[in-house]
């Protein structure tokens, strides 16, 4: 196995003349956690859609698991170990947070596609999805439809439904987005509880969460990593403070 679960090398991409990821490298070691903070424009969300396969890069190539991802689809890359959540909720909204966690289950436990109404058969996916409801803490609302949840439960949902492939690799993009202050303590917690030993990236605003979330921060400013450090480090870092936290050193 190779010793990092992800590795980013010479990556960019531009869209016509206008460059919005440039020369990235980056490693990321399995079990650790990954902040990836920055400005708005920064670049966080296209880097993410290039290492889920949405975007193809310019130039550089993506390594999963030691495996280059050049040219795959992102079901493709999603077999091979790495899942990834949306800024906007992406669930089966008239199905139940029970049905929902069953179809997030069903190709990782090689069932492929079956007919909702044989999911009861399948003892397997049931027991699966009941475990992770309960880690999520919505065995209360089993049967609820996720279009009857409140915000924090279909944030807690949807990553329920990324840890339902199976994949060691999660991308969260922006996980505690429009939540309070108490629903963001309680998402943080819940997120370092269900991913533990997975290797983890999130795109995240709240800088609270980075740093009670993180075992390295990578920092995106005009599409380059200008630092890839420890929490403390990156406190300390003076191209930090003045490009992001808009401090002058």
């Amino acid at each position: 196995m190779s010793e990092f679960a992800l590795e980013i090398k010479n990556l960019s991409k531009s869209f016509g003349s206008t460059k919005i990821i440039e020369d990235l490298n980056m490693s990321v070691r399995h079990g650790e956690r990954v902040a990836i903070i920055g400005p708005n424009g920064a670049g966080k969300s296209t880097l993410f859609n290039l290492i889920s396969g949405q975007f193809a890069p310019s130039s550089g190539e993506i390594i999963l698991n030691g495996v280059s991802i050049q040219g795959k689809q992102p079901h493709e890359i999603n077999r091979m170990g790495l899942a990834r959540s949306f800024q906007i909720t992406n669930l089966f909204s008239t199905l139940s947070v029970f049905e929902n966690l069953c179809c997030a289950l069903l190709w990782s436990l090689g069932h492929g596609y079956q007919c909702l109404a044989l999911l009861s058969s399948l003892t397997d996916v049931n027991e699966k999805a009941s475990a992770i409801m309960h880690s999520l803490k919505l065995d209360a609302k089993r049967n609820k439809l996720a279009n009857e949840l409140t915000y924090a439960e279909l944030r807690a949902l949807e990553v329920g439904v990324t840890l339902g492939s199976g994949s060691q690799v999660i991308l969260l993009d922006e996980p505690t987005a429009g939540m309070s202050n108490s629903e963001t303590a309680q998402f943080l917690k819940l997120i370092l509880d269900v991913t533990h030993g997975k290797t983890l990236l999130a795109v995240e605003h709240d800088m609270g969460v980075v740093f009670g979330l993180a075992d390295k921060i990578a920092v995106l400013v005009y599409g380059e990593l200008i630092a890839f450090d420890k929490p403390e480090s990156i406190k300390n870092n003076s191209m930090v403070k003045e490009a992001y936290l808009g401090v002058t050193p």
